[in-house]
């Protein structure tokens, strides 16, 4: 808090650190497509991550988040579109990607 008892507002990037130690600065509102990452970095939340602006996320590693980062980016640049293209995603990293949305919260309202 500043002099005058109002806080800043929250900055338009966080930064999400992978369990072997990658970080990706993402747009703060692409990485709302996760509600756990949202609720982390709600500005009324009591979590460190909304002070910080910053997720370590020990479940994911590098390779997964980054393709998690790739998503995010695609739900926001398309979240609106009718015609959206597919995304593609490498077979092997499938089971990877589909444990790493479940543990996003990204299954719900998407």
């Amino acid at each position: 808090m500043d002099v005058e008892g109002s806080t800043k507002p929250p900055s338009k990037y966080i930064t999400l650190v992978s369990s072997d130690g990658f970080e990706f600065v993402v747009l703060r509102e692409a990485a709302m497509a996760s509600p756990t990452i949202k609720t982390m970095v709600n500005p009324q939340s009591k979590y460190l991550e909304a002070e910080s602006g910053r997720c370590t996320l020990e479940e994911l590693s590098g390779v997964v988040l980054g393709k998690v980062v790739d998503y995010f980016h695609y739900w926001y640049r398309f979240k609106n579109a009718q015609d959206v293209p597919d995304m593609e995603i490498p077979t092997e990293l499938c089971l990877e990607i589909l444990m790493a949305a479940d543990y996003l919260g990204m299954h719900k309202d998407l």
